[in-house]
Parts: structure tokens; sequence; C-alpha cells
């Protein structure tokens, strides 16, 4: 049974030195030493929903194929053609007409990779098709959501995600899809968006609509440590709702119920998801560098499928409700970048409201490694 608790910090806890946020050689070691071994989170099983969807992701500078075959086995191959390596598939999304096929020289590969045509060179007496299928990228599926991971295999993720591995399971997370999606670009390192996320010692400040909806110090943690965090914070007031009225005629989730209904749990997932698990929907934001200070957010609003399906769902209220709270986060966190891009920047002591980003730095210090010079 999860045991929840109030974060705190050890004594002379600081924040970052400021080349972890500017440094483009610090930048480039997270992208060889988290990006390329950590799992991803890239999309969600229903964008793939039929034999020969597809969508493309973008991981650490890597293009990537995730389609679902003609067996009905969803998979991911590097967007590479094992010919010139030339780039093959350029539009975002949409459906194979049972092959891929590289644009430059017509090899051909079918959706579980094989390569099946490969124009005038059965005349090469060393060449054999079976030796050039697309390079796999290992891909897991967890409540509906995809992760992919560039250099480790498909069977270590129930081992690496163990500790979260039907943790939500009364969500039916599973079961919920995509209501709206908003994609964000912000001008911020992409560890101010997850270090924002796990406080909320600025809400009252920053957010004063949130914060007529929970009290900002209501939270309690059941995930301290490594490389999922969170918790859960108390509505203010039993049956509200994080939407613009603060109400909802939305159902719950799934088997949510009791304590659940009152509750709104918030989880950092190391390091490209955060996840928001509401009596009524889920919040899920994607988190892609895309530079030292540029970053990708992809956030999705998801309900019950049958609650989608009756006349006149509207998810409006709790989209409008979290896009603007969304983009009072994103100014503070360019705010921030800024600021700490300054000489007079220095490493700040960090409160005991904000004890789950100093255990994120030490993942993250350690996710990256030796340490680096100043």
């Amino acid at each position: 049974m999860a045991v929840y608790a109030k974060t705190s910090v050890p004594p002379r806890a600081r924040t970052l030195p400021g080349r972890y946020y500017t440094s483009a050689d610090v930048h480039q070691k997270e992208r060889e030493r988290i990006f390329t071994r950590r799992w991803l989170c890239v999309g969600r099983e229903e964008q793939i929903r039929n034999k020969g969807d597809y969508f493309l992701a973008e991981s650490a500078g890597e293009s990537i194929i995730v389609v679902r075959g003609t067996d009905g086995q969803a998979r991911a191959f590097f967007n590479v053609c094992r010919h010139r390596g030339t780039r093959m598939c350029e539009v975002p999304s949409g459906t194979f007409a049972g092959a891929i096929m590289c644009p430059y020289h017509a090899w051909t590969y079918a959706l579980d990779g094989k390569l099946t045509a490969a124009r005038n060179m059965q005349d090469l007496e060393d060449f054999d098709k079976a030796d050039y299928p697309l390079r796999t990228v290992a891909l897991a599926n967890w409540e509906g959501f995809l992760f992919i991971n560039l250099t480790r295999e498909a069977d270590t993720f129930d081992q690496d995600f163990s500790s979260l591995l039907g943790r939500f399971a009364q969500w039916r997370i599973g079961e919920t899809r995509i209501a709206r999606s908003i994609t964000y670009e912000l001008s911020c390192n992409w560890k101010l968006v997850f270090q924002n996320y796990s406080e909320c010692y600025h809400c009252p400040l920053i957010h004063p609509a949130l914060d007529r909806l929970t009290a900002s110090t209501s939270g309690r943690n059941d995930l301290m440590r490594g490389p999922f965090l969170g918790g859960y914070m108390t509505l203010r007031d039993p049956g509200t709702s994080m939407t613009v009225s603060g109400h909802t005629d939305r159902p719950p989730l799934g088997e949510v119920a009791g304590d659940e209904l009152d509750r709104v749990y918030f989880y950092t997932i190391f390091p490209s998801m955060l996840l928001s698990l509401h009596p009524d929907y889920i919040m899920a934001h994607r988190v892609y560098p895309l530079a030292v200070n540029r970053t990708k957010v992809v956030c999705e609003w998801l309900f019950d499928a049958d609650t989608m399906a009756k006349p006149g769902f509207d998810p409006s209220d709790a989209v409008e409700f979290w896009d603007m709270t969304n983009r009072q986060d994103w100014h503070v966190c360019e705010l921030s970048q800024a600021g700490i891009e300054s000489v007079a920047y220095a490493p700040g002591p960090y409160s005991n409201q904000e004890g789950l980003l100093y255990e994120f730095d030490q993942h993250y210090l350690a996710a990256l490694g030796p340490p680096l010079d100043a």
C-alpha cells in the first residue's frame, strides 16, 4: 500500500549550476547518456489503431517510424533506408499501403521491417535481402502509451517500470482516448518544465484559478526518489473538478472512488513525460528537448471512450483550464531560463516544498554520469 508524505530537502540543498541549463555540451551529453538510453513516451496506441497506420516520432535527433503491422503487432523502426541511408518517410502520420518504400531508389520493406524489393540488386553475388531489414527500435506499451528505447531491448521495460505497473489500475488509463491535443514550443531548457511541474510553491502567485481549487500545501507524495516522482494534491471542496467552472457532469473514470474523487495525482516519468490523473480525465505532457534553451511540449487530454461517444460531450472545460495554466507555467519557465543565463545566477536554496526537484536533480545527475567541467 502506498505511503504518502510531505517532501523535504537535506541541509544546504541547492539548485543546479547554470551550465546544466545553458551549455550546448551538457545538452549533447544528455542526448547521448539519457535520451538514447531511457524509455521515452512518443504517443498513444490509438494513433495506430489499424493495420498500416503509422506516425513518426522524433527522439535524440532520430526519426522513428511507429507502425501497426499486417499481423496487428506494433513495431518501431529507424526511418533510415538500408541502401544509402535515405530518410524514407516525411509525412508525420498516415497509413502505409502494405509496405514502406524509400523514395530515392525504391527499396521496399514490409511492415515487419523485412526488405522485400531492391531494384537491380539481384545480379550481385553477395547480396541477400534478408541481410538488410530496417533497424528496429524497442517499443513498449504501458496503459496505452507507447514508449521507445534507442539502445535497449523491449523486454527490459517491465523491469525499468516495475514501480508503475498496475499502480493506476482504477483509472483504466488504457481505455481512455485522446479528446484534444495542443503543442507548445518553449524558450527554455526541458528540465525547467519537469521542475516546475513538481512543486506548487509557485501556485498561489502564478495560478490563482488553480489555487482556488486546490491548496498549494496539500501535496503528499508516494514516489520520492528515482526516475518516477509524485503524488497527489487534494481538492479544496469535495466533488469539484479542475475545470473552468470547478465542476463537471462527467462520471469518474474506471473504478475511481472514495478519496480518489477528491484528489488529483501528478507524476513525472523521467525523462519524457508528465502524467496527471484526475477523477474524470487524464492529462499527459510529452516533453521533447529541441536545443539547450528550446523545448517542445505536447499536451493531451484523455477521457473515457464511452463518455466521449455520448451526445454533447465537450472536453473544453478541462482543456481551457489547463491551457491557461500551462501557458502561465511556460511563461515563468522562460523567465527562469532568462535569469539562469545571466552572469548573476548562482545556485539558490530549495525550500521543503521543492523536495521533488532536489530528487529530480539527483536522479538526473546520476543518469548524466561523471561530473562535467564547469
